[in-house]
């Protein structure tokens, strides 16, 4: 019998001979192979998963115009397609233009926001909108508008257009937009900042007298009716503008213009997210001004870190426990055997030929325990996605291959100490022992 097989077929016996032991030793790697892989497979996709939830929640880049006179003309069609293509390479994204005029309606300043009603839809599914989304005639109030002006759904209010308020208007938040930064919550900001203004604005034209009376011009109710179709209520800066059709605003003004903000939901995030609004703010074709939604994007990253962390510190844990549980079980064999390994010493057998052997078998238990505790983790990990995301969760074969390398790793140094002080077991004591 030549050397080779001699070898396999004493490892074949110590594996099988011993099953209670080798099954202990299976055991503890696919426990860790399983919990390992389950975790690494959901933090894996955690990310993926959980950017495309929190996409749901709205924008998380806005574009603006850079200069004074394009706050003035909007963003054309055309240049909207062309931040478009920079936005969506290699990136998906949905995306949403708002044209913003002032108003007055009961002599009262507002903001309304002129909208492509799908691509609003379709960006923002957050918004909790009761009745029917804005149409030709039709416009959806926020809250607190609905409030102010004491309406409901079905309700119709008259709503003026003055280009004066319009053109100061929009010349006051063009400045209050330049000195916006990053931290800029949703699109609706900006309109914030021109509402603010508007308001201020109101209050100072309510002084204007003509003849210690107030101005006909400032209480003249005069303008277009429209229906109530329904009202937004998300708790935020939308609560206090009125959306209509692109086309109802741009009638009500006289004139159409450009987009004053564009949202864009991108399915990136951190670097890619940040690579993206430089790629848009040093394109000198575009000019417009690029920035990230900071309110959105740090809650992503937040929530990712924190997992990523939970992940680390519990595969530490389920590492050393593996490494402990496949240590004992090896230095169990070892005990077990060491009347076996003084007999082999003192027929002639080496240290390193038996040092092989045991690394071999205990590469054995780890490669067993390995592929069954992939298969298993990767069930779990299927399980939890659906559960979790309501998504299914793709078989990543270099997960695999890395799963079943570290569980024959953990197994081969987890049985160092036992084979080293196998090695050194001297054959004359065992013998006379025996």
């Amino acid at each position: 019998m030549t050397n080779r097989k001699m070898f396999f077929t004493m490892l074949w016996g110590a594996v099988f001979r011993r099953r209670s032991r080798a099954m202990m030793a299976v055991i503890a790697s696919l426990v860790g192979a399983a919990t390992l892989f389950c975790l690494a497979s959901v933090c894996v996709a955690v990310p993926q998963q959980m950017n495309e939830e929190m996409r749901a929640y709205g924008a998380n880049l806005i574009v603006t115009p850079a200069s004074a006179t394009g706050k003035s003309q909007g963003i054309d069609t055309a240049t909207v397609r062309n931040v478009t293509a920079l936005v969506t390479v290699g990136h998906s994204a949905k995306s949403a233009a708002y044209r913003y005029e002032s108003v007055r309606v009961n002599s009262a300043p507002y903001t309304i926001a002129g909208i492509d009603v799908k691509a609003v839809r379709a960006l923002n599914r957050h918004w909790n909108v009761t009745g029917d989304w804005p149409s030709a005639g039709n416009v959806v109030v926020g809250r607190d508008v609905a409030d102010a002006l004491g309406v409901k759904v079905g309700s119709r209010v008259t709503i003026g257009y003055r280009a004066a308020d319009a053109s100061a208007s929009a010349s006051s938040s063009a400045s209050a937009k330049s000195d916006s930064d990053e931290s800029t919550e949703t699109a609706e900001s900006s309109a914030q900042g021109m509402q603010s203004t508007q308001t201020t604005q109101g209050e100072q034209t309510t002084q204007a007298t003509e003849n210690g009376r107030v101005s006909s011009d400032i209480m003249d109710n005069n303008g277009t009716e429209f229906r109530i179709a329904g009202i937004v209520d998300t708790g935020g800066n939308e609560d206090s503008i009125i959306y209509a059709t692109t086309a109802d605003v741009s009638k009500l003004a006289g004139h159409e213009r450009g987009a004053d903000v564009v949202e864009y939901s991108v399915n990136a995030m951190g670097d890619e997210l940040n690579a993206i609004v430089n790629r848009i703010n040093k394109n000198p074709n575009t000019a417009v001004k690029a920035q990230t939604v900071t309110k959105i994007t740090s809650s992503d990253t937040r929530i990712i870190a924190m997992l990523q962390t939970l992940f680390w510190i519990v595969s530490l844990v389920v590492l050393v426990l593996t490494l402990v549980g496949v240590g004992t079980t090896i230095s169990s064999i070892v005990s077990q055997r060491r009347n076996e390994i003084g007999l082999r010493k003192a027929l002639g057998a080496d240290s390193r030929a038996i040092g092989v052997e045991f690394y071999v078998e205990s590469g054995i238990y780890g490669l067993i325990g390995g592929l069954l505790g992939t298969a298993i983790g990767y069930v779990l990990a299927r399980v939890l996605c659906s559960t979790v995301f309501g998504r299914t969760l793709g078989l990543n074969w270099l997960l695999c291959v890395g799963s079943l390398l570290l569980s024959v790793a953990i197994a081969v140094i987890a049985s160092i100490p036992p084979v080293r002080r196998a090695t050194r077991i001297d054959p004359a004591i065992v013998l006379r022992e025996e």
